[in-house]
């Protein structure tokens, strides 16, 4: 009977044969924690008392969420990184570099084949360059980084294919909320799911990125699309050695395969409060907006942010809303001012922040107040967020946000 990819890459992990279903202990290619998460991780190790952490040179340490430290107890927490890192010999500590899935994949700590975990839930993003990619506790961290190993239970896959075109201004973002809206929040529950077909083909590394980071928002434990030339090139100068490419053998067994033909795809709107309340453009233009955030791990790359200044370029933010900007790292941030982008947003009334996941986690740079509403192109809307929990968050693509911005309301950057 033959694998699908991520049966493949647990079980060359575990040096077993496994299928979806089987347990298994995998050898851990790197594994990472950032500043939510990792103290921790650490406080665990500490109470365990141990003395070295499996390979210093294999854990990662992202200093991201609240970059600058937005109070003592997170300055506090950041120093309990720096300290712990010191002490075991860890040099893979970024403070300031960005949002720790951009950092990972941009500094080669992701490798196609290869299980990496993280302490954060979003870490389902590794997929797009075909790892497989999981997020787990702080507890199962500290685990690995003594040990460098994790059981895991073979998930069963399910398979999204996907046919035609998508239309000007409709991108993946829109294509990932399409799908999170008809599977639903736990349609994916411990399942690995797999991005296929032509449209994903054509899409860049960091769409796929998009694609596969809002994986867990269907209760996903991988978001995998099948790694191929373009991933190749884009690590060509990251990653140090020859990287190995997984496809699925061709009689591979999924749990099940969804069809989007994606060639009438509207923009789409994530309403609050959940992830899956999803709707068509077309049924919320013109609710008012008090915020617009362009940033995460899930759109602060730069391609999301040629596309917004595309389309706010020449023009103002309406005086009624406030437009902030993170981009995911110091390297895209380098790269948008290059390419004048930066000066663009300023011009229009945005305010760029420095890299990082910002106003996301609700922690700084931009906390809701009640009653307001803010559109972003983050992965999640939950209640409390961003700030208030009598605040509303609405999700869209770089192209809708930027459009919205304009107008001061939802709206279809199609028309705009």
């Amino acid at each position: 009977m033959g694998k699908t990819i991520s049966e493949k890459i647990l079980s060359k992990s575990s040096d077993s044969d496994v299928y979806a279903g089987d347990y298994t202990t995998a050898e851990i290619e790197t594994a990472m924690a950032q500043d939510g998460t990792a103290p921790l991780t650490i406080k665990a190790i500490d109470e365990m008392e141990a003395e070295e952490v499996w390979d210093p040179e294999r854990i990662v340490l992202v200093i991201d969420h609240t970059v600058p430290s937005a109070s003592v107890g997170t300055s506090s927490m950041h120093k309990s990184m720096r300290e712990f890192a010191t002490e075991h010999g860890i040099e893979n500590i970024y403070y300031g570099e960005g949002i720790c899935h951009q950092i990972m994949v941009e500094k080669g700590h992701v490798k196609p084949s290869k299980v990496i975990v993280g302490a954060d839930s979003h870490t389902c993003t590794y997929g797009a360059l075909g790892a497989f990619g999981t997020g787990i506790g702080s507890t199962d961290m500290a685990s690995v980084f003594l040990s460098g190993t994790l059981w895991f239970k073979v998930p069963e896959t399910m398979k999204f294919e996907t046919s035609g075109e998508l239309p000007n201004r409709v991108e993946a973002k829109d294509l990932a909320l399409k799908i999170v809206g008809e599977v639903g929040s736990d349609g994916a529950t411990y399942k690995a799911v797999e991005y296929s077909g032509e449209p994903i083909e054509r899409m860049s590394v960091g769409e796929r990125m998009t694609l596969s980071n809002l994986a867990v928002e269907m209760g996903a434990k991988a978001g995998i699309i099948e790694p191929d030339e373009k991933v190749t090139n884009y690590l060509k100068d990251r990653v140090k050695e020859e990287t190995e490419l997984t496809s699925n053998d061709e009689d591979a067994e999924f749990e099940s395969v969804l069809d989007f033909d994606i060639s009438d795809l509207e923009p789409q709107i994530a309403c609050p409060h959940q992830v899956d309340n999803v709707t068509p453009i077309s049924e919320m233009k013109g609710t008012n907006l008090d915020q617009i955030f362009l940033g995460t791990c899930t759109n602060g790359r730069l391609e999301d942010l040629e596309t917004a200044a595309e389309i706010l370029d020449g023009n103002k933010i309406h005086p009624d809303v406030r437009m902030i900007i993170n981009p995911a790292s110091k390297e895209v941030y380098i790269k948008a001012m290059q390419k004048g982008l930066i000066g663009t947003f300023i011009e229009s009334g945005c305010i760029v922040n420095n890299p990082g996941c910002g106003p996301c986690a609700g922690s700084h740079q931009g906390i809701l107040a009640p009653g307001e509403k803010c559109l972003s192109t983050a992965n999640r809307n939950f209640k409390g967020r961003m700030g208030s929990e009598e605040a509303e968050i609405y999700l869209g693509s770089p192209a809708t946000i930027a459009a919205s911005a304009i107008e001061g309301e939802i709206s279809d950057a199609r028309e705009v």
